[in-house]
């Protein structure tokens, strides 16, 4: 059957339902149409050359809009040239364009009788011009864009099953630079229906991002990526700059930046809107407007904070989230005690405290006289050597104790609860006000002792009357004794008045006095200790020439005497030089009644001082804030944030310090314990125990300053740094924490807590034992999960007889340093693994040891045994372990032999220059140590019978005989190996 496609059958067929709907698409947002053949429903007018050629035909989709197509078939004839041009299309923005053709071929197989030459593809070409040329045609001035050819052509046969298969294809164009262009079709030879033609470009839509708008954008062909820069949308301000990225896809890449929303405005459908009324936001940002808080309001949208109702007030430092809050009631509940001429007031807090927490109690003094003439009553504050303890205002307690009143005499005490907003408030001041009378009170001390005339026998006093004899001075009492005596015999004397002349005194005597008055009320304090002298005894006389003789004589006799004395002290002292002087022989007084031998430092507990801000400024300089810099935050402690920061004093180069902080809102307890740890420090100058540079107390918050060590925790720090370091670089780190612990030692400080989370490295590997704040360590410590009567303790780290009975000793330290040790060598593992604590106690005691860790050294694991000795008097001082890591210095080839994973004996390694690792030949020999670890049990009655075959044991073998500790399991297995690679070649290392 002929293929005629100008017949009507094949429009038929060519806008069926069977491909129709495959045309009616969505295009999407970032493309811009500058041409759509399916848009027009009359005529195209494109040109056709020849007239012959491209035929333009109507049809109708499936909703029976009319639409245009061309279609060509004149494969019976030879040599075709037929031509289609579109209208001329304005370029508009675009520099690349793309063209999308849907059409139908025809299978040249499929047509009978062919007489001329078929095609199965059609050229697609393009000439740029700056206007329209109208229906000017010049082939030759065309560009081919690309040869079209069909994925899918049909047959004869599908005509009649009414099958068409749709062929689209998009060909890009560009860049262009004209204003305009044409597209042209070329057949030469093919049986081709164009069904619709759309050119256009793609571009990135007006979008708003993060409050940004960012306008409709064209790629550059250029470039791979246009940045385009965001404007902010209304009510808005930059946070960053804004700027998205438009893609030659039209698509927006990689937004940057973002705008935030006013204050009175937050985000709502990406704009900034105002805050409804009964709704505030005071900050920029992009958080919703929050909801006025209690006992607070707003009238009117767009608010930036709510306004306080009638009597409730915001202090300056309040939060605009807080609530309003109002003065508090006055105290309830006022009760005094008096105690002559003092008073003790307590009272209950406030009913009502206003809403607030930050509650003190301010008390006022009043002295109250009834006035004769009309009786009322006048007060006037007391005097100011009135004496309130603690304070009269700041009370954070219900009590406070007032002394130094006058007797019988009548006071007011107002007292008045506080808060933050009660300056605000003047008018809503109340208080509870109680009246009491001063008791007769005991006169206060004499004053002023003079000596006003002596003699040989005799001398005459005065002084001054008491500053407050609370009443009539009956009498004073005048008690005086020899100062020799030590008042083991005493005199006392009545005077009425101020002055007395003591007889019968010893000439030449000092003596010691005391005076004191009495009132009805009894006696009050007794002075100052005065003491005087009496007169020489005169028993010679200078008139006649032999008491001249004898007084000649005497005079000489001194003088010899003297002279001999003089050379003895001189000869003792010149001996007493050439010795070594011992240094008991002359201590020192310090602050609190310790005792210091000079030259020999000695650690004292600042929980021994009544007052422990004395032992602060004591052991610890006081900084002022403002030579601090606080850089940033890395890391939380208990009592505040830990911070690195920098410290300029004047005169000296800037340092990188790390700084402790005391939060807010601490108590007196907290702030004690936070600055033990400072006065700790400050006792300790070695380089290698972390340098205290000083404290500051005096300001908030309350810090603790000392030097910045770069490298953090050693745990932490081995950890990152696995197996990167040498054997003598170790060695050099143990070297260093032994060396500051036997400084410790020395002085007589016991750490507690030693372990390499405590240690700290700074960058020259210089390795510093630190955390000195021992209570707190004991009580939170995560590793301290035992706990005894005295709090929690660190397993892991401490000594056997520690544990049992809290025995804190250096020989404890020592043993914790061996855990240190191979904290070190294993590279910051966890000491006994997943082991539980009870399990780690339990094996402990029956006498497992930590196996050494891969590659370590014999005379490293030795040292570790060595300090694990059950008996603590065995174990090595810190002074002979920095010797004998000294020897491991000066020695490295000591280092190459490695310890395996079997058990060996603890002999101490105090003054070996060599150790000679034993061997073992026999099975028996090998098992007798695996018998004697924590699951001895599990390898009674086991038996094997070679080398070869317990070196094929593994984890799941010795589970099912009873090993079921990880520790165990990684040493034996460690052990098999071992075993398994030297018996070919002789005895097994120890």
């Amino acid at each position: 059957m002929d293929c005629d496609l100008r017949s009507p059958l094949f429009l038929i067929h060519l806008f069926m339902s069977t491909f129709l709907p495959a045309l009616c698409v969505i295009y999407p947002l970032n493309e811009v149409n500058l041409l759509d053949s399916k848009a027009s429903q009359g005529e195209l007018g494109w040109i056709s050359y020849p007239s012959h050629g491209w035929e333009e035909i109507s049809g109708v989709d499936e909703h029976y809009t009319p639409i245009r197509t061309f279609q060509v078939c004149n494969v019976m004839e030879y040599s075709q040239n037929n031509w289609l041009r579109t209208n001329w299309i304005p370029r508009q923005s675009a520099q690349k364009i793309y063209v999308e053709l849907k059409f139908t071929l025809r299978d040249c197989n499929s047509i009978p009788l062919v007489l001329g030459t078929c095609k199965e593809t059609f050229n697609l070409l393009y000439l740029e011009t700056d206007d329209d040329q109208g229906s000017h045609f010049r082939e030759h001035q065309y560009l081919k864009i690309d040869t079209i050819a069909a994925d899918e052509s049909f047959t004869q046969t599908d005509l009649g099953d009414r099958i068409l298969k749709l062929n689209i294809e998009v060909r890009e164009v560009g860049p262009l630079t004209k204003k305009g262009f044409y597209l042209a079709f070329q057949d030469v030879g093919a049986c081709v229906a164009l069904v619709s033609v759309r050119v256009y470009f793609k571009k990135c839509p007006y979008t708003v991002r993060n409050l940004a708008s960012f306008p409709d954008t064209v790629p550059m062909d250029s470039q791979s990526l246009v940045e385009v820069k965001g404007s902010c949308v209304n009510h808005s301000k930059e946070e960053e700059p804004p700027r998205m990225y438009c893609s030659t896809e039209g698509e927006w890449l990689v937004p940057i930046g973002k705008c935030l929303c006013n204050q009175g405005y937050e985000e709502r459908s990406s704009t900034c809107q105002t805050c409804r009324a009964g709704f505030y936001k005071s900050g920029f940002g992009n958080t919703e407007c929050s909801k006025c808080p209690p006992h607070s309001f707003s009238h009117h949208e767009g608010s930036l904070h709510c306004v306080c109702e009638k009597n409730y007030f915001r202090a300056e430092g309040d939060p605009a989230s807080m609530s309003c809050t109002r003065p508090p009631s006055a105290p309830r509940n006022v009760i005094s005690s008096i105690n002559e001429t003092s008073v003790i007031l307590e009272w209950s807090w406030p009913d009502n405290t206003g809403g607030r927490r930050d509650i003190t109690f301010a008390v006022l003094c009043k002295r109250c006289r009834s006035v004769p003439a009309d009786g009322s009553q006048r007060c006037e504050p007391c005097r100011s050597n009135v004496r309130f303890v603690p304070r009269a205002t700041g009370l954070y307690n219900t009590t406070v104790t007032v002394t130094d009143l006058l007797a019988h005499t009548n006071y007011t005490f107002e007292i008045e609860a506080q808060n933050g907003v009660s300056s605000l408030a003047p008018q809503m001041r109340q208080y509870a006000a109680v009246t009491i009378t001063t008791n007769q009170a005991a006169p206060s001390a004499v004053s002023g002792i003079r000596k006003e005339k002596t003699t040989r026998n005799s001398v005459s006093l005065a002084w001054q009357e008491p500053e407050r004899p609370n009443g009539i001075i009956l009498d004073y009492e005048i008690k005086y004794y020899e100062k020799e005596e030590q008042e083991t015999s005493y005199t006392i004397l009545r005077a009425r008045g101020c002055n007395v002349t003591l007889g019968g005194l010893k000439p030449n005597t000092a003596y010691l006095l005391q005076i004191r008055a009495r009132t009805a009320a009894g006696y009050g304090a007794s002075s100052t200790t005065f003491q005087f002298e009496t007169s020489p005894d005169s028993a010679f006389s200078i008139s006649s020439e032999s008491s001249q003789v004898v007084l000649i004589a005497i005079s000489s006799a001194v003088a010899i005497i003297l002279l001999t004395v003089l050379l003895y002290v001189l000869i003792g002292r010149v001996c007493c030089r050439s010795k070594s002087k011992h240094p008991d022989e002359k201590r020192l007084h310090f602050g609190n009644g310790h005792l210091r031998l000079p030259g020999i430092r000695t650690y004292i507990d600042p929980h021994t001082y009544e007052d422990p801000s004395q032992a602060v400024h004591e052991f610890a300089k006081e900084l002022d804030a403002s030579c601090i810099a606080i850089d940033k935050v890395v890391g939380a402690g208990e009592f505040g944030e830990v911070c690195s920061g920098r410290l300029r004093l004047p005169s000296k180069k800037e340092i990188c310090v790390a700084i402790k902080t005391l939060k807010g809102g601490y108590t007196d307890k907290q702030r004690r314990d936070f600055l033990a740890e400072a006065s700790i420090m400050g006792q300790f100058d070695h380089p290698n125990i972390i340098r205290l540079e000083g404290v500051v107390t005096r300001s908030k918050p309350v810090m603790i300053v000392t030097e910045y060590m770069e490298n953090g925790s050693l745990d932490s720090f081995l950890r990152k740094h696995d197996a990167q370091f040498t054997g003598i670089q170790l060695v050099g780190m143990l070297r260093g924490i032994a060396s500051g612990m036997k400084y410790l030692s020395d002085m007589g400080y016991v750490h507690r807590d030693l372990a390499a989370r405590n240690i700290l490295v700074n960058s020259n590997l210089v390795c510093k034992v630190s955390d000195f704040g021992l209570s707190r360590v004991l009580e939170d410590d995560p590793e301290g999960a035992y706990t005894t009567r005295g709090g929690k303790i660190p397993i892991r780290w401490t000594a056997p007889e520690a544990i049992a009975y809290r025995k804190f000793t250096s020989a404890s330290d020592a043993w914790s340093y061996g855990i240190v040790l191979w904290e070190v060598m294993s590279y910051g593992e966890r000491p006994y693994w997943e082991m539980s604590n009870q399990d780690v106690i339990k094996a402990v005691d029956e006498g497992y040891r930590l196996p050494p860790p891969m590659d370590c050294p014999a005379t490293l694991y030795q040292l570790m045994l060595d300090c694990w000795q059950k008996e603590r008097n065995n174990r090595p001082k810190f002074e002979q372990i920095v010797s004998i890591l000294d020897k491991l210095i000066r020695n490295p080839g000591s280092l190459k032999i490695t310890a395996n994973t079997t058990s060996r004996p603890a002999n101490l390694l105090l003054d070996r220059s060599s150790l000679e690792v034993p061997s073992m030949g026999t099975m028996g020999d090998w098992m007798d140590p695996m018998r004697t670890l924590p699951c001895k049990e599990a390898f009674s009655g086991v038996s094997y019978s070679s080398c070869d075959t317990i070196a094929k044991t593994s984890t799941e073998d010795l589970k099912k005989v009873g090993v079921t500790i990880v520790g165990p399991q990684k040493k034996i297995v460690s052990s098999l190996k071992a075993l398994d690679s030297n018996t070919k070649n002789g005895p097994v290392p120890v």
